[in-house]
């Protein structure tokens, strides 16, 4: 999602395109590029979903094949993404959302930002609607799952960044691959902040209540491939393992995100370089990185030979979006953390997140409220609302939320998952209650 606020003006004058003369530089320029500033009105949602290939007369199931990219693109016509229609025109759908694909097949729609929660769910409900009915007349049906239990994890998409990707993660076990193809998830985009103190507040906030709210929306416990464990979400499993540089920031270590988050950046491993004029040997050796090296490495002119280039600004806004935190700085905040929700019930955690982030004292007492499980994401993700810690901070947080709610449809909708909650039941639990 794009959130439209300007860079700070000591970023843009500062820097030029494609300079990059030293770390202090880079570092500046990604705080301006990361964290823009301005009052916090904005909200959006990227949302994932598995797919399968199968008879237009049948149900479709989760053991069903991956779709042709083919049938993608003639499903979607003017709405497919370039990464499988090189001269699509990429249009957004009538609400405003962008088709992408993921690696594995999974679709997903990124909205565009709007000033209500309430319209952004309208918006967003109408063009996934219309992602489904243009998806079926491919028979491509589209899975509210939010980890593949059936399928072993293939690769669709053959861009090279992709094959880097899998290599790189390849090295270091089996979840990269299984994130790649296997996983979907709903994402939360919010403004970062009007100043950098606000910045600061939010962030917190946001990585304070990142447990908590993983295990109040935890439904994925199984995986195919994925070692042997009783997991509550095995989709947070997969990303706290696949590359603990690349998904692990030591937020707690941080007083002034802006700078924290600039200086992590360039000390993460590089995941690939582009190079567009390289041949690929079909293994992703065309972007493959040095191992281990990072931007500052690169930057420094450590890898002169390997690469026999220095970086610009274009390579380091192409490194960050190879960067996989739990809460992405991206220019706004885009919280990662969540399993892909079943059917529309995602509208829940948009609403949970529009109404803890409305005012500066419910972003305080939200945070208070969660610290005693911050940073407890393997256990949130292993145990969910089993863990009764855990379980009170989620309970706690969504009756603020519902508290704050901006409309009475969203505290009716958090009030129902705090008692959900509360009741050690997943949002899978209570969509099976629901049909039955």
């Amino acid at each position: 999602m794009a959130i439209t606020l300007e860079h700070p003006e000591s970023a843009r004058q500062a820097i030029e395109p494609g300079e990059l003369s030293s770390r202090a530089v880079a570092e500046a320029y990604v705080g301006g590029v990361c964290f823009k500033l301005g009052p916090p009105t904005l909200i959006g949602a990227e949302l994932e979903w598995l797919t399968v290939q199968g008879e237009c007369s049948a149900s479709g199931s989760a053991a069903a094949p991956r779709p042709q990219l083919s049938a993608f693109a003639a499903a979607l016509g003017p709405h497919a993404p370039r990464s499988i229609a090189p001269d699509s025109p990429a249009l957004p759908l009538p609400g405003g959302s962008r088709v992408t694909l993921e690696p594995g097949g999974q679709i997903e729609l990124s909205s565009a930002p709007y000033a209500t929660a309430a319209e952004l769910c309208e918006r967003l409900i109408g063009d996934a609607r219309l992602l489904r009915e243009l998806l079926e007349t491919r028979c491509i049906r589209t899975l509210s799952l939010s980890a593949d239990a059936d399928r072993r994890p293939k690769r669709v998409l053959q861009l090279p960044r992709y094959r880097a990707m899998e290599q790189s993660f390849g090295g270091i076990g089996p979840f990269g691959k299984l994130m790649m193809c296997n996983t979907a998830a709903t994402q939360v985009s919010v403004d970062a902040g009007a100043d950098r103190a606000e910045v600061t507040a939010r962030w917190t906030a946001l990585y304070a209540m990142g447990p908590a709210l993983v295990a109040a929306f935890a439904c994925s416990p199984a995986l195919r491939g994925a070692p042997e464990g009783a997991w509550a979400s095995q989709r947070m499993r997969a990303w706290l393992r696949l590359d603990n540089a690349r998904t692990r920031p030591p937020v707690q270590e941080w007083s002034d995100p802006v700078t924290a988050y600039a200086r992590w950046a360039l000390d993460v491993p590089l995941l690939c370089v582009r190079r567009p004029d390289a041949p690929s040997d079909g293994n992703g050796a065309g972007w493959t990185a040095p191992p281990g090296a990072t931007f500052a490495d690169w930057l420094s002119g450590a890898l002169d030979d390997e690469i026999g280039r220095r970086p610009d600004t274009a390579d380091l806004d192409y490194h960050l979006t190879t960067l996989f935190p739990q809460v992405r700085a991206s220019g706004h905040l885009e919280v990662r953390y969540l399993d892909a929700q079943p059917g529309d019930t995602w509208t829940v955690p948009v609403h949970a997140f529009d109404a803890l982030l409305s005012a500066p004292a419910v972003v305080a007492e939200a945070t208070a409220l969660a610290a005693p499980v911050a940073g407890r994401w393997l256990q949130a993700a292993r145990y969910g609302l089993v863990d009764t810690e855990i379980r009170k901070a989620a309970v706690d947080l969504l009756d603020l939320a519902a508290a704050h709610a901006r409309t009475p449809s969203a505290a009716r909708e958090l009030d129902d998952a705090s008692q959900r909650c509360r009741g050690g039941r997943t949002p899978a639990d209570t969509r099976v209650e629901a049909a039955s």
